[in-house]
C-alpha cells in the first residue's frame, strides 16, 4: 500500500510554507483594500471646510450690516461720518427718541401692528381651511382650485394695482386699515394655501378618522384635532407670512396715501426724504432698528417651529 508523504510540520506548530505564503497576501489585500478610506476622508474633510467657510461667509456678509445699522443708531450724524466703523463713545438714546416721536414712527408702528395682526390672522385661519378642504376631500373641482392658487403665486401684484385701486376706491376701503388688511391676506393666501396643502398630506389620516367615528363634526375634527397637529406649519407659513407683510412697502404706497395711516415701510421713506439734504442719519437708522427688531425677535423665538415645519414633508 503505498501512501503520500506529507511534509512534517514546523516545530511548536508553525504554519508550513503554503500557509505562510498566504499571509503576506492576505496582509496585502487588506491594506489595499483599505488604502482608499484616506483619501475619501480627505475629500469629506475638504468639502467640509468649503462648506463651512461659505456659511461663514455669509454669516458675515448678513450680520455686518445688521450689527452695522445697530451701532450706527447710538451715533450722532457726525460720527457716522467721521468715524463710521468705530464703536460709539457712549450709548445715546437721543436717535431712537427722535425716530420715535418726532419722525412718528410710534404712530406708524402701531398702524403696522394692526394691519399685520389682522392679515395675518386672516390669512392663517382662512388659508388653513382651504389647504385642509383641499387635502383631504376629493371632489369635482378639487385640482383646478388647487391651480388657481399655484397661479396666483406667479401673478406679478404690479399688474393689479390700477384696478385694486379702482376696486378699493369703488368700495369705500381706500386709505382705511381694514382695507389694507383685506388686499394683504388675498396676497398672501395663494402661498399659504399651497404651503398647507402639502403639510396637511403628511398628516395621519387616521386620527381624523378616529374623531370622525367617535361622532365629531368635519369642524370640530379640524378645530380640535387637524390644526393642533399641523402647528409647526402654522407657525412655519405664518413665518414667511410676517415677513412679507410687515416689509410690504408698494400696497400701502399705492393704497394707503392718507398720512396718519401709514405703516412703518412708510414711515422709513418718509423719515429718509422729509429733510432733503439735511437728513438726520441717526434717526433714520434708529427708525430702521425699531421696525428690524420684531422680525428679529419673531424668529428667534420660532426658530425650532419653523426648521420642523419645513422638514416635516421630508421626514414623512
Amino acid at each position: 500500500m503505498k501512501t503520500t508523504d506529507t511534509p512534517p510540520p514546523g516545530p511548536s506548530g508553525s504554519p508550513s510554507d503554503a500557509d505562510a505564503a498566504k499571509v503576506p497576501a492576505q496582509r496585502t489585500g487588506t491594506v489595499s483594500k483599505g488604502s482608499s478610506a484616506p483619501a475619501k476622508s480627505g475629500e469629506g474633510q475638504v468639502l467640509n471646510v468649503f462648506s463651512h467657510g461659505m456659511l461663514i461667509l455669509w454669516a458675515i456678509m448678513v450680520v455686518l450690516p445688521l450689527f452695522w445699522a445697530v451701532m450706527s443708531s447710538f451715533k450722532t450724524d457726525s460720527d457716522i461720518f467721521n468715524t463710521p466703523w468705530s464703536l460709539p463713545s457712549s450709548l445715546s438714546f437721543d436717535a431712537w427718541g427722535r425716530a420715535w416721536s418726532q419722525a412718528h414712527m410710534s404712530e406708524y408702528f402701531l398702524n403696522t401692528i394692526l394691519v399685520v395682526g389682522g392679515s395675518l390672522t386672516g390669512t392663517l385661519v382662512l388659508g388653513s381651511m382651504a389647504a385642509y378642504v383641499l387635502a383631504r376631500f376629493e371632489f369635482p373641482g378639487n385640482r383646478f382650485i388647487y391651480f388657481l392658487f399655484v397661479g396666483g403665486m406667479s401673478f406679478p401684484i404690479m399688474l393689479a394695482l390700477v384696478p385694486l385701486f379702482y376696486v378699493m376706491d369703488n368700495m369705500g376701503l381706500l386709505n382705511t386699515i381694514h382695507g389694507l388688511i383685506l388686499v394683504y391676506i388675498a396676497y398672501s393666501l395663494p402661498f399659504t394655501v399651497f404651503f398647507l396643502t402639502s403639510f396637511f398630506r403628511t398628516l395621519p389620516t387616521s386620527v381624523a378618522e378616529a374623531s370622525i367615528i367617535d361622532g365629531a363634526s368635519h369642524t370640530r375634527t379640524f378645530f380640535q384635532v387637524m390644526l393642533p397637529m399641523a402647528k409647526p406649519g402654522l407657525i412655519s407659513v405664518g413665518i414667511f407670512n410676517f415677513l412679507g407683510q410687515w416689509n410690504q412697502y408698494m400696497l400701502p404706497t399705492v393704497l394707503n396715501t392718507d398720512p396718519e395711516k401709514r405703516v412703518l415701510a412708510q414711515g422709513l421713506v418718509e423719515l429718509a426724504s422729509s429733510q432733503g439734504y439735511k437728513g438726520d442719519y441717526s434717526g433714520l437708522f434708529a427708525g430702521l432698528v425699531i421696525a428690524m427688531l420684531p422680525v428679529l425677535a419673531a424668529y428667534i423665538i420660532f426658530q425650532r417651529q419653523v426648521v420642523s415645519g419645513l422638514t416635516a414633508g421630508a421626514l414623512k
